[in-house]
């Protein structure tokens, strides 16, 4: 058995500074965006295909975050504790207070490229198809923090790696984090680096991103353990794994989309 090592959470102290790892593993996932996304753009058939140059990713990750922190934390609001929100609206603002959401977050990206796009004049499709292999590594980051954190725990285990989560009781748990820094970030990068790597249609790229994503997270939230304020929901699945649904109908409508559009051309 196991023993989560109960990290600070403060990664450093410079006075009356203090940097948490949260924080950092923040700057960690723009940083890889950005030197995975030079990386790519440094290839011309990417230029090409995304109509974008190296010059363009620091406005890109600038309306991204934006897009993230926005998205992520309305998406708190609205799927995981609208009553609360609805009677304290001011803490709706309170991002320090922690509360961010993946789906809600994916819905702001979208929302933040097709702006620039828009701004920019550039093409929606193969822009945010060049996007969407360079954003699993800082999911990975992400995890990586709530596992420092000691957050986000599993459900109990029996298995040989279970650890002992105890701040918050002395029971065997999955270490859940882990699972999801594996899945929904290394597996799913890994795929996208290699399935982008060559030509494909206008949104198949985010077809697999989508479908990838959905299942990978549907399948981690088995061993994660559901939010105490809301449980299981109906046919004992957590909030995670419902929001999943739709991604994974869209990421399967997506890819099948491009394929047929990508076959007629």
């Amino acid at each position: 058995m196991l023993v989560h090592p109960q990290f600070d959470p403060i990664a450093i102290s410079l006075g009356p500074i203090a940097i948490r790892w949260y924080g950092l593993m923040y700057l960690v996932a723009f940083g890889m965006f950005f030197l995975l996304g030079r990386y790519r753009l440094g290839k011309p058939q990417f230029r090409a295909a995304s109509g974008l140059e190296q010059r363009d990713l620091e406005d890109l990750l600038f309306w991204g975050a934006i897009g993230v922190v926005l998205g992520g934390r309305l998406g708190y609001v609205l799927f995981y504790k609208p009553d609360y929100y609805l009677v304290h609206p001011l803490e709706a603002l309170a991002i320090w207070q922690g509360g961010m959401s993946f789906h809600g977050g994916l819905l702001g990206v979208i929302v933040a490229i097709a702006l620039y796009c828009r701004r920019r004049g550039k093409r929606f499709w193969p822009v945010i198809d060049l996007v969407a292999p360079l954003v699993p590594i800082g999911l990975a980051a992400g995890r990586m923090g709530n596992f420092i954190n000691g957050e986000l725990w599993g459900r109990a285990a029996s298995v040989p790696w279970a650890m002992v989560f105890p701040q918050v009781d002395a029971v065997p748990r999955h270490p859940s984090q882990l699972y999801q820094f594996a899945g929904e970030g290394l597996l799913l990068f890994v795929l996208l680096w290699w399935y982008s790597a060559r030509p494909r249609p206008a949104g198949a790229v985010s077809g697999v991103f989508l479908i990838g994503y959905a299942v990978l997270r549907f399948v981690a939230e088995f061993a994660r353990e559901p939010d105490a304020f809301l449980g299981l929901l109906a046919f004992d699945l957590t909030m995670g794994q419902w929001l999943c649904l739709p991604m994974l109908a869209a990421g399967i409508w997506l890819y099948l989309r491009a394929q047929r559009r990508g076959a007629a051309a």
